[in-house]
């Protein structure tokens, strides 16, 4: 009888052990696939985050560089009338207008907008845009290290069997695109 007791007792806690390995590599298997899932859903958050900031930002750019176009001009021109001027009347219009012209560019740049100069802009959007790029690289390289360690997860030794059972393929990797050389197009038009 004890002989028989002792042999049930190993043979239930050989069960025990390799049901606990068994639940224990499945679930670590699961956690590196949802590592893996969430790795991939970064990178969809950054490439929205450019497709949602990069418009808008270039949008704020051209918006400010034409008002400052727009304001240089009239200020240019009304310069340009004063001293084109034949007659006093001439003169004093073109003088008023210069004055117009000069007080809306003193209000917008002092006032309104004190940092409106686009090449300040210009640089700000290739900040950005290097930013959003650099944030898109990291987000990339994450995935792919959370892809590298699943998969040597899933064909490691003993997981790699209960991997094959419970159906946990391996992950691609993320690989750039055809043509993804080629750099891309930021235009201003």
């Amino acid at each position: 009888m004890k002989k028989k007791t002792i042999i049930i007792i190993a043979v239930i806690a050989v069960a025990v052990i390799l049901i606990s390995s068994v639940v224990s590599g499945y679930n670590g298997l699961v956690e590196k696939q949802q590592e893996l899932r969430s790795a991939a859903s970064q990178i969809q958050t950054q490439l929205q985050r450019r497709a949602d900031l990069i418009p808008n930002f270039v949008n704020t750019v051209k918006g400010y560089s034409d008002y400052e176009q727009k304001t240089y001009t009239a200020v240019t021109e009304a310069r340009a009338s004063v001293q084109s001027a034949d007659s006093v009347e001439d003169q004093a219009e073109a003088n008023e207008e210069l004055n117009r012209a000069i007080s809306i560019w003193v209000n917008a740049v002092t006032e309104a907008y004190p940092d409106l100069k686009a090449n300040e802009q210009y640089l700000a959007l290739t900040d950005e845009l290097a930013g959003t790029e650099n944030r898109i690289a990291v987000a990339r390289k994450d995935y792919n290290d959370a892809a590298k360690e699943y998969n040597v997860s899933v064909k490691r030794f003993p997981k790699n069997i209960i991997a094959a059972i419970f159906d946990f393929d391996d992950a691609d990797y993320f690989e750039a695109a055809d043509g993804a050389d080629t750099v891309p197009e930021v235009s201003f038009d």
